[in-house]
């Protein structure tokens, strides 16, 4: 019940934000619409600060998201460069995100994102193929076994098989330890960040979306820091989605080790979408750009396969991630934006 009830605020905060909709997403990363950029700004912002005050208190002990290492390049932040990027370029094949394309199908009159639900099924589907078949070769090369299984998949068992004789993973620093400061200072002087670059974006960038629905973006983003708090005080963990593909997917290759937690968030992401959408029609999505079916799946496919590869989504890491202060989570957020902004131009 508390998964499900999470993802009514959820599905109801991403639609008040209006980043359900596929135009805000699309026209971010081509640089016309800066909407979708000013609301995650300042739902890292509130995040960020309301994580940060229960950690400081003892209210909460939830440490850093681990890094994702696929072993390709000589870094074990690979996964979290490489996913993100893949995960940033379908968002803007799709104009969509593990979130938000849940959102689309319950707010409705989104045609595309039907078709990228489908993809994104099918991207988690194949992804837990794929980190099963991993926990199955490393668990004969690692003394401490195959290691967590669902969330992390591939990219946790790279962490566990690199750390060491006892196979036992080393507790990934906070950017904050890394860079040998206090966590007081990198509140500061990541929320003074966060602030002047959603300043700068107000004042320099035009957000067309924003404008026509009448919701500043600071409140969008604090809609969706009430989401962060409402996942905390009845989960006792922070927001992310794309697991619950990944999940969903497994069920396909193991019935006997079938999860419902994600999928309950999941159902509750569209169900809070629909209510807030039909409390208030304003709120539903606008869907000039068309996104052919084929270019939606493919987009679809890429958010979700390149979540999991990065152990994470834009909720995961993007909000959630960096309110840990989690060092991948701030590699794998730039490699979105990097991702999608390439993209997008080379689509435009």
């Amino acid at each position: 019940m508390n998964n499900l009830l999470t993802g009514l605020a959820m599905g109801a905060a991403l639609t008040t934000a209006g980043v359900s909709s596929p135009d805000v997403i699309l026209s971010q990363f081509t640089f016309q619409d800066f909407t979708m950029l000013q609301t995650f700004l300042a739902a890292a912002a509130s995040s960020t600060l309301l994580v940060t005050t229960t950690q400081s208190l003892g209210l909460t002990t939830l440490p850093p998201r681990p890094p994702s290492s696929l072993g390709l390049l000589p870094t074990r932040y690979d996964g979290n460069i490489l996913g993100g990027a893949l995960l940033g370029a379908g968002m803007a094949v799709s104009g969509a995100c593990p979130g938000t394309v849940l959102a689309q199908l319950g707010a409705g009159g989104v045609r595309s994102g039907r078709w990228a639900l489908a993809g994104a099924v099918l991207g988690g589907t194949a992804w837990s193929w794929i980190s099963r078949r991993w926990r199955t070769t490393t668990t004969t090369t690692t003394t401490g076994g195959g290691g967590g299984g669902g969330g992390d998949g591939w990219g946790q068992q790279q962490v566990h098989q690199r750390a060491g004789e006892n196979g036992k993973a080393k507790k990934a620093p906070a950017a904050y330890e890394a860079l040998g400061i206090g966590r007081a200072a990198m509140l500061v002087a990541l929320e003074a960040g966060f602030v002047l670059a959603l300043a700068a974006t107000v004042k320099f960038a035009d957000a067309p979306a924003a404008e026509a629905r009448g919701i500043p973006p600071y409140v969008a983003g604090l809609a969706i820091g009430g989401a962060q708090l409402v996942s905390m005080a009845l989960r006792g963990s922070l927001l992310g989605a794309s697991a619950a593909f990944e999940e969903l997917g497994g069920w396909l290759w193991d019935a006997s080790a079938r999860k419902y937690a994600g999928l309950l968030f999941s159902v509750g992401v569209v169900g809070g979408a629909w209510l807030a959408s039909s409390a208030v029609p304003a709120l539903r999505p606008v869907a000039d750009m068309a996104v052919s079916p084929a270019r939606a799946v493919m987009g679809g496919f890429m958010i979700i396969f390149g979540s999991r590869m990065a152990g994470g989504c834009t909720s995961g890491h993007g909000i959630s991630g960096l309110s840990l202060m989690s060092t991948s989570s701030f590699l794998t957020a730039a490699a979105i934006f990097a991702g999608g902004g390439l993209t997008g131009m080379l689509l435009a």
